[in-house]
């Protein structure tokens, strides 16, 4: 039996437009909170929406998960520079807000098992100034970046359903390609 954890919180979001550095931009980035339960489809969860398919979605990123560890370091983050701290989860883009693991102990080919359906690891985020935005912070991306804080992206192995509440188990893949070790490699484009 492999490691378990839970799933905190369950978020989708449709594509919008923001003005983000005086530009009009679509995006996707903010997510909203389902009640209930959630179909998970070959490219992600029904009713969310990616607005730039060259970097986000597809089968390789069809769900974006991130460790709900991290949040108290993000509304410290906000704390610091006086912004309100509230960040319900989807504050950072995730569809899944997990509980009990992280990207320093994930390989990719990892798999989490979840009541109705299987999620492969596939890689970590890599943050953008759309991030920065939506955290209000122009330096959130590095802080990403600095911490290692990053979410990790999941391909669907076994669709099915998926609802806050539920327990999953980790079980190992390989164990040849470090989450971590891939997220430094990409970092270098964020500094």
């Amino acid at each position: 039996m492999g490691q378990s954890g839970k799933v905190l919180g369950v978020q989708i979001g449709v594509a919008e437009r923001m003005q983000i550095n005086d530009r009009d931009t679509v995006t996707a980035i903010r997510k909203y909170a389902v009640a209930g339960t959630v179909a998970v489809n070959p490219l992600g969860l029904q009713g969310d929406e990616q607005a730039d398919l060259t970097v986000h979605g597809g089968f390789a990123k069809a769900v974006y998960a991130y460790p709900s560890e991290h949040y108290p370091f993000w509304r410290e983050q906000r704390r610091v520079i006086g912004l309100p701290t509230t960040l319900p989860y989807g504050s950072l883009g995730e569809n899944l807000t997990l509980s009990g693991v992280m990207e320093a102990d994930l390989f990719v080919g990892d798999e989490l098992f979840f009541p109705d359906c299987v999620l492969r690891v596939t890689q970590p985020r890599e943050p953008c100034y759309k991030f920065n935005h939506i955290m209000a912070d122009h330096r959130a991306a590095k802080k990403m970046v600095q911490t290692g804080f990053c979410g990790f992206y999941l391909a669907v192995e076994a669709p099915g359903s998926v609802a806050a509440g539920q327990p999953f188990e980790l079980r190992r893949g390989p164990h040849q390609v470090p989450l971590s070790a891939l997220f430094k490699k990409a970092a270098l484009k964020v500094r």
